[in-house]
């Protein structure tokens, strides 16, 4: 029995020894050995890391284009001298000559067969538009139709089974939620931003006739112009349009048209050519809280109508100035702003009831609404 423990502790011993010398020299011999323990050859089909937004960039940016646009422009060089003789004699005469201004924006492709949305201040007067595609592709595109007054335009190229996007539903937005912005700014490449919608429904800023940005904080910078604002889904939820900024750069303040807005026009551009709206030929301003009181109102909802166009719809309809536009089409008018929409929003036409107040007296009234006049007719601003 003493000789059986005393081979055991002695097997016991050189086990242990061979074991030590295995873990310190040969550790990749042990049988329980991790095979990516100290190995930089890591699986690609790792998880995605926390906080990562690779699936919504991956998913979106096939569909964002590159557009570069070009376009002549005449300037006359002086003559050389004030004098006549002298530059009679010596060829200094006022020359004209021609020279190519080139500019670059953004896009997105929202059909396999080769439409593309972009800002209209994007290809505005240009005289070539080239659209260069995630595949590396460069093709010629056309302008299929602008809308100015939302600074949105739809371009055509030759091209089938492109990467089309998908559309998200921007009234279903909240602040607080997290998007991507992609396009090409300074022309340094495409680019993936990411920040929050810091606000909803912003209005009143000067940019557009019709607006209703998304505000974000997603860096947004010249060159992402006509470029997607995209969800954590890789969905389009806005076209970037605009930057705040005291410096050229992104400041945090950063605008795009919702993509519900961007659909309604889309499909009237494609369809038409342009976009048709509705339009009652007055001019209005929003009504203040004293302005309210005055007219013995309990809220300050509605629009004060300035300004009747003589001979237009309302002036048919005998509304006068003065009076105020509580509701359209059943509609409540909440502002001026809210106003402009929905009368753009009826067909040309159409006869619909206005309810107003008209010398202290609530009256119902019908109007029927004709064709928004295009922008370059200077009447972009009333309703």
């Amino acid at each position: 029995m003493r000789k059986f423990w005393l081979l055991f502790s002695q097997s016991a011993t050189i086990a242990l020894g061979v074991l030590l010398v295995i873990t310190l020299f040969k550790p990749e011999w042990r049988v329980w050995h991790n095979p990516t323990e100290g190995s930089s050859n890591i699986s690609s089909t790792s998880p995605v890391a926390p906080g990562s937004y690779r699936y919504a960039a991956n998913k979106a940016i096939p569909s964002v284009v590159n557009i570069f646009t070009s376009k002549a422009i005449r300037t006359t060089v002086p003559p050389i001298t004030n004098n006549p003789l002298f530059n009679h004699f010596f060829g200094g005469q006022a020359k004209s000559r021609t020279q190519r201004v080139s500019n670059l924006g953004s896009g997105v492709i929202v059909s396999p067969n080769g439409y593309i949305l972009t800002n209209h201040h994007v290809v505005e007067s240009a005289d070539e538009i080239q659209v260069a595609l995630h595949d590396g592709r460069t093709l010629l595109a056309k302008v299929v139709g602008t809308d100015p007054e939302t600074d949105l335009a739809v371009l055509k190229i030759d091209a089938n089974h492109l990467p089309a996007i998908t559309f998200s539903q921007s009234d279903q937005a909240s602040i607080g939620d997290v998007v991507l912005a992609i396009g090409d700014p300074f022309g340094v490449g495409q680019t993936v931003t990411m920040g929050i919608i810091s606000a909803l429904g912003r209005s009143h800023l000067g940019i557009n006739t019709f607006e209703d940005f998304i505000q974000t904080d997603a860096a947004i910078n010249p060159g992402n112009s006509g470029g997607p604002l995209v969800d954590t889904n890789g969905n389009l939820i806005g076209i970037n349009s605009a930057i705040y900024s005291r410096t050229g750069g992104s400041q945090g303040i950063g605008f795009a048209i919702p993509a519900n807005l961007v659909a309604i026009v889309m499909k009237q551009i494609i369809e038409h050519g342009e976009v048709i709206r509705g339009w009652m030929g007055i001019e209005v301003q929003d009504l203040t809280p004293e302005l309210a009181e005055s007219f013995k109102l309990k809220n300050d909802d509605g629009a004060l109508i300035a300004g009747i166009l003589r001979g237009g719809p309302a002036d048919r309809a005998n509304i006068h100035p003065g009076d105020v536009l509580l509701s359209v089409d059943n509609q409540t008018v909440t502002d001026s702003g809210a106003l402009l929409n929905q009368i753009a929003a009826l067909k040309p036409g159409q006869k619909t009831s206005i309810k107003l107040l008209h010398r202290d007296k609530l009256l119902t009234t019908t109007v029927t609404i004709a064709r928004r006049p295009k922008l370059e007719t200077g009447t972009e601003n009333t309703p």
